[in-house]
């Protein structure tokens, strides 16, 4: 992240509508409205992007077969996403639909720059064709599969096209996209798909075909209404018509242009990494500062299928165990980046271990004591011991950490950072025992309370990052104000005197079902 910069762009892929939406969506859409939320933590200006892809031949086939022309299927299809959004109470500025005028007319100038510039010509497409996809594969990605068929790299059936099209001179930006890479060793993460990547362009780059002529449902070429342009195309432009592209003085365009971070499947990271900074560079447009790409999720170790039956439908398991629940799940259970299996078990069992037995018993035996034992009353600090003063030290320490953590989008560290605080706060409760200093000290009890008050309230304030609503309502029971959530109050003391509300359970353990 940069640190100087106050405005912060975020965007999920637009997701394809050709299906409802699965714990993959959620996935994706969850780790973006964390890191824009908690950019906004730290009084950012963040613009949040998420949206629909609509065109291409495999919706067009799919509303073909529902029986309905495309843009009601897409309509109806596209609000799933969006109630999906709201489901997760995601907090994205603004929602694309590629189905928008503002969109349609931004691919089209974006075309006719790349045709201006040189970079786009007519010709003849014959090739390997995926339209679960909507890729092009060469022979030495193609392979027969056990039945026979031709499929691509990941299982998708390919078809041999040949038909007229226009083409994108993508060879011509092999040695500069090597040279971006070079210069820009972070620009793809992780790791490992940085590495992916750069094999990739150095086993040579072919030029892109980027129109079809045997669908209709998608933008038409300028000046050629033959030609439907490649839904790649289109697709990765949302990213710029969101803002307003090409009008230089729309606000966002000016603001939030490069993109801090797209977010995508690695499925899709050739698209990102590849073909859309080569399209931007050929468009004299800045490249994104990073495309990042997270793995796939499995089910019980077994790869999501329809057929199979084993799709997990997020709106599902946030009705049974909770929002907050499943979020927390989602950034904990695996590192950003790396594939992830899911199972109602494993969510049970980091639901119960973090959730309820250390954060949320921390807070209710602190606050549930205060209530009882000190007429509800926020206990005066007093004069702090070493411990004392060691323990809110480690909290800032973990406050700066965490920051860190979140600036490189490691989600998952910087949680078992702020977990860190969470248990030296049970051991410090367990040792400081309050309720014996009850009968023995009554200004040291009043002062453990204070620290552990702090240490909730600081918890707390980063934790609705993660897990808002939970969090939220631990603020509430100490009556922290609403304005008074951001970074900036971190270090504020607590006030003396102050009214708390009936302390609540906030994770309530979750029971494993027999089976």
């Amino acid at each position: 992240m940069d640190k100087k910069n106050k405005n912060f762009y975020i965007t999920t892929p637009i997701y394809y509508v050709n299906d409802v939406p699965h714990i993959g969506h959620a996935y994706t859409t969850v780790i973006c409205d964390t890191i824009a939320s908690f950019n906004k933590w730290l009084d950012k200006n963040v613009n949040f992007l998420t949206g629909t892809d609509e065109h291409g031949q495999k919706v067009e086939k799919s509303a073909l077969k529902a029986g309905i022309d495309p843009q009601t299927f897409t309509d109806n299809v596209s609000k799933s996403f969006y109630k999906l959004a709201n489901k997760l109470e995601i907090n994205n500025t603004d929602f694309i639909r590629t189905t928008e005028n503002r969109h349609k007319e931004s691919v089209r100038y974006l075309w006719n720059k790349l045709e201006d510039n040189g970079d786009i010509y007519l010709d003849k497409y014959s090739g390997w064709y995926s339209i679960k996809d909507e890729a092009f594969y060469s022979n030495d990605e193609v392979t027969e599969n056990n039945k026979g068929i031709k499929v691509a790299p990941n299982g998708s059936e390919v078809e041999w096209v040949e038909e007229p099209s226009y083409f994108f001179k993508l060879s011509s930006w092999q040695e500069k996209l090597l040279k971006f890479y070079n210069d820009n060793p972070e620009f793809i993460s992780p790791r490992s798909r940085y590495n992916e990547v750069l094999s990739f362009v150095n086993n040579g780059l072919e030029d892109l075909s980027i129109s079809r002529t045997t669908f209709n449902w998608g933008i038409q070429v300028p000046k050629n209404n033959d030609h439907i342009i490649y839904v790649w195309l289109d697709a990765l432009t949302n990213y710029i018509s969101a803002l307003g592209y090409p009008n230089k003085n729309s606000h966002d365009w000016k603001s939030f242009w490069p993109a801090n971070i797209h977010v995508v499947g690695k499925d899709i990271l050739r698209f990102h990494a590849v073909y859309w900074p080569a399209f931007l560079m050929a468009a004299d447009i800045a490249v994104p500062k990073k495309i990042y790409a997270h793995g796939w999720w499995t089910v019980d170790g077994k790869k999501m299928s329809k057929s199979t039956g084993n799709v997990v439908d997020p709106n599902y398991i946030i009705d049974k165990y909770g929002l907050d629940q499943f979020k927390y799940f989602l950034l904990r259970e695996v590192r950003f980046g790396q594939d992830g299996d899911f199972s109602e078990e494993a969510l049970i069992k980091r639901v119960n271990s973090d959730l309820s037995n250390d954060y949320g018993n921390l807070a209710q035996r602190v606050l549930s004591f205060i209530y009882k034992n000190n007429e509800a009353l926020l206990p005066s600090k007093g004069v702090l011991s070493i411990k004392d003063k060691e323990l809110i030290k480690y909290m800032n320490i973990t406050k700066d950490n965490i920051i860190n953590y979140m600036q490189n989008y490691q989600i998952t560290n910087a949680l078992e950072e702020l977990w860190k605080v969470i248990s030296k706060s049970n051991t410090y409760i367990d040792e400081e025992a309050p309720w014996t200093l009850k009968k023995t000290d009554l200004k040291r009890m009043n002062t453990v309370l204070y620290v552990l008050c702090i240490i909730i309230k600081n918890v707390s304030l980063i934790a609705i990052n993660f897990i808002p609503i939970g969090a939220n309502k631990i603020l509430d029971q100490l009556s922290i104000p609403e304005d008074k959530r951001k970074y900036r109050n971190f270090d504020d003391d607590l006030i003396a005197g102050t009214k708390l509300l009936k302390p609540e359970g906030v994770f309530p353990r979750l029971e494993i079902e027999e089976k």
